[in-house]
């Protein structure tokens, strides 16, 4: 039979009762008693308290425990009625009631549960589980490991390079249909600097240290200049529309044979230089980290003026003749040529970097002179007058 229960709080202490036919339950505190009224047998028994919060009853007709009544228990009408909610002595830890409800006799009486398959089953499981863990402890510990490790140049894996690279043209292609977002942006130069800066010396060497670790860095933080200026103006990183005669590029032959030729440029430099443990440091390492500066400062403020004198970063409204552009005409190029530069000087690698000049002078020499024409066509006379006071395109003193 369904029970009837009530509960009532006070300041002091929690007070309930039920009644179940002709049982009658008493709950004050944490525990409760149990009184049998059959045959006036009063029997009581403490049992563990479970008090609810909230109490719905149903039955025929409207029945109140706060009036006072004459009727017998067992003649009382059956109600329906269940408990919700649980009351502040509960644990509220997930952990904790785990813990309360683990026990030695339960333990044992899911051991007693388990067939013979069971017992198969998970002593397999462990067998497993106890030889890969001490199969990867051995193998960690070995010197040999390391060793074999190095010499088939998983230092810097192979395939993890090569996912990267196969990544960065999925998100290119993406790219070039407008669909890539920003972390795909991202992907693509990751990519790119990755295979100019880390596996080539990887390769050649078998591990990385030093500068390649250096330049990976340097590289991100000067070909992001351009968005973080667009980030500075506009409070985003994206482009915003404008005339597409401005966007100047050579043919795609041109612009592939010149990214091929400066990864090529890249791959001899590891090639040509010494290893990269011999490589001196300390002191002898200041003139890199001066032009290193002198690169970075020399793209941020050509890039911000350009964008200072221009409509969304790319439309110029003037002839820009402050900052870097007092001495080449154009310095975001010069800056570009300058980086290389400085890479192939910090791996010691000299016939590389006259390679890398010449692939960069071959090129940009066809873009400047786009460009030029452009800003003739644009501005006429008072651009005339500044090609002639700036004298040199990409070098100074030198073209």
């Amino acid at each position: 039979m369904e029970a009837t229960k009530a509960l009532s709080h006070s300041k002091a202490i929690s007070f309930g009762f039920s009644i179940v036919s002709n049982s009658f339950f008493l709950r004050p505190f944490n525990k409760h008693f149990h009184a049998d009224i059959l045959n006036n047998d009063y029997r009581f028994h403490c049992r563990p308290i479970h008090i609810g919060s909230q109490l719905n009853c149903s039955y025929g007709k409207q029945f109140s425990f706060l009036k006072p009544t004459r009727k017998r228990a067992d003649l009382l009408p059956t109600p329906t009625c269940s408990v919700a909610g649980n009351s502040s002595s509960k644990p509220h830890n997930p952990i904790e009631m785990y813990l309360r409800g683990f026990s030695a006799e339960s333990v044992k009486a899911a051991l007693l549960q388990l067939t013979p398959i069971d017992i198969v089953k998970w002593s397999g499981i462990l067998s497993i589980i106890a030889a890969a863990t001490k199969w990867t402890v051995n193998t960690l510990f070995s010197p040999f490991f390391w060793m074999y490790f190095s010499w088939s140049w998983l230092f810097w894996p192979w395939f993890v390079a090569i996912l990267i690279a196969f990544y960065g043209l999925h998100c290119f292609r993406k790219h070039l249909h407008g669909e890539a977002n920003m972390f795909e942006q991202l992907a693509i130069v990751t990519s790119a600097f990755t295979w100019l800066t880390l596996v080539p010396p990887g390769f050649f060497n078998g591990y990385l240290e030093g500068w390649p670790f250096v330049f990976f860095f340097v590289y991100h933080y000067f070909f992001f200049f351009n968005v973080s200026v667009r980030k500075r103006l506009y409070g985003d990183y994206f482009t915003r529309p404008h005339d597409p005669k401005w966007d100047v590029n050579l043919p795609m032959t041109s612009r592939l044979v010149f990214s091929a030729g400066v990864m090529v440029a890249h791959w001899l430099a590891a090639f040509e230089g010494p290893e990269l443990h011999r490589i001196p440091g300390g002191w002898n390492n200041l003139g890199i980290w001066a032009l290193i500066l002198t690169t970075l400062l020399m793209q941020y403020n050509a890039t911000l003026y350009l964008a200072k004198y221009s409509e969304n970063v790319v439309v110029p409204t003037a002839v820009v003749q402050f900052g870097p552009y007092r001495w080449v005409r154009h310095p975001i190029y010069s800056s570009t040529m300058l980086l290389f530069v400085t890479n192939f000087l910090a791996l010691r690698a000299p016939l590389s970097l006259l390679f890398v000049v010449a692939v960069c002078l071959l090129y940009y020499r066809q873009k400047a002179k786009l460009e030029e024409a452009l800003m003739v066509e644009t501005f006429g006379e008072s651009y005339t007058q500044y090609a002639s006071k700036v004298k040199y395109k990409l070098i100074p003193f030198i073209y």
